[in-house]
């Protein structure tokens, strides 16, 4: 795997953390920028510098037998793509520049997702028939951007239709392309066999995949049938959860002697997040509960992360400790516990705050301040492991001069 490209895609991640955490300073102090604005700016940066490009990075290392210079050259224009996003979206949002660098990528991504079609060999079945599917899913949720150019002329930002066109994008990069494919790398690494349970899991993770989507749909065009819909969604989804950990339980010894302990710290911290994600949506199924996390922008914002960052920043910064680009030692630990113990701490307040709002209990002291102070140790964390990288790199460097000498 290039080390380079890891820590572009890192430094990716850096910048947004930074953007997140410009945020949350300013419901403490105004900071110059226009608040919407720098959202989209953080959103797009996180899921597209960092996810996106992760993912880019570790399929063509994994799943591309023959590195062709076609993949390091689209990595790089793709880069640009985010770049161009990360210095307009903050400025004038949604706007001429923004949307033709958001454009530009989407086609990037249409011809990332043919050259890995063409090119791939994957010899693992479960691997093969995840990551296909996990790209079917990637150009599918692009339909949604489509949508929003003729939603805005025909009925306006405010229009349901608008709204739907977003969910539905997010929803499967989300829950189809990002998550998938990370799980399509972990069976890559545990070396799963084929088997009538595989079959059946990914045949419930697809269906649920779809179905799930009608929550979002009734938040902006209600009616009893997407909600039976998500339901059946919901229910086959904690199904094929079940699955997955049955699949995964006899792996389980090898992969405990096989890596570190701060690996497999890594991977079960994802793990614990992908059940933890799951069996919150069940909570879906009660209409007040699924109405309340919908009217509370903690509970939205506190599930995003949730998934972004826990489920699925969990399992990349696993497959990166896995590799062989970091070098164990207190910089790495340090930059792994900041990230989680930020993750866990935000989380809580925000959870908390929303349950507040919920009950009617107004705010709790200091919270605008904690949830800042917690939020540094975010990036702060991503700060420590790209120090590591670098420093892993130093250290090869020079023992590749002593041994020459």
């Amino acid at each position: 795997m290039q080390r380079k490209l890891v820590v572009i895609c890192l430094i990716n991640f850096l910048i947004a953390a930074l953007m997140g955490l410009a945020l949350r300073y300013a419901s403490i102090n105004p900071i110059g920028f226009n608040y919407r604005f720098l959202t989209h700016a953080h959103s797009h940066v996180a899921m597209l510098g960092w996810v996106y490009l992760m993912l880019f990075t570790l399929i063509v290392h994994y799943f591309v037998e023959e590195k062709k210079p076609v993949f390091n050259k689209l990595f790089w224009i793709t880069e640009v793509a985010v770049v161009g996003m990360m210095l307009s979206f903050p400025f004038q949002g949604y706007a001429a520049v923004s949307i033709t660098f958001s454009t530009l990528h989407i086609f990037f991504s249409y011809y990332f997702a043919y050259l890995i079609w063409k090119h791939h060999k994957i010899m693992n079945l479960p691997a093969r028939y995840l990551l296909k599917t996990s790209l079917v899913f990637m150009v599918i949720s692009t339909i949604g951007v489509w949508c929003l150019g003729p939603a805005v002329s025909m009925l306006g930002q405010a229009s349901a239709f608008y709204q739907i066109a977003i969910q539905f994008f997010l929803h499967f990069q989300f829950n189809g392309w990002f998550l998938i494919a990370v799980i399509a790398l972990f069976f890559h690494h545990i070396k799963l066999k084929d088997c009538k349970q595989f079959r059946l899991f990914f045949k419930l993770l697809i269906v649920s995949t779809i179905l799930t989507l009608a929550l979002p749909i009734n938040w902006f065009a209600p009616h009893i049938v997407l909600y039976w819909i998500n339901g059946a969604g919901v229910l086959i989804q904690f199904v094929a959860l079940i699955m997955f950990l049955v699949l995964i339980k006899p792996y389980r010894i090898s992969f405990l002697n096989e890596h570190s302990k701060l690996t497999v710290y890594m991977y079960s911290f994802a793990i614990f997040s992908f059940v933890l994600k799951t069996v919150l949506q069940l909570a879906s199924l009660v209409p007040e509960v699924s109405l309340a996390a919908y009217q509370h922008r903690n509970f939205v914002i506190g599930f995003i992360h949730l998934t972004m960052l826990g489920v699925i920043s969990g399992f990349l910064f696993s497959f990166i400790l896995q590799s062989k680009l970091v070098l164990n030692d207190k910089w790495l630990h340090g930059g792994i516990y900041a990230f989680v113990l930020g993750f866990v701490l935000t989380e809580i307040l925000l959870m908390v705050q929303g349950s507040m709002f919920y009950f009617e209990s107004g705010f709790m002291p200091n919270y605008y301040f904690l949830l800042f102070l917690f939020s540094v140790l975010l990036p702060l964390g991503i700060v420590l492991i790209i120090i590591n990288i670098l420093k892993y790199k130093n250290h090869e460097t020079s023992m590749l001069k002593a041994l020459s000498t």
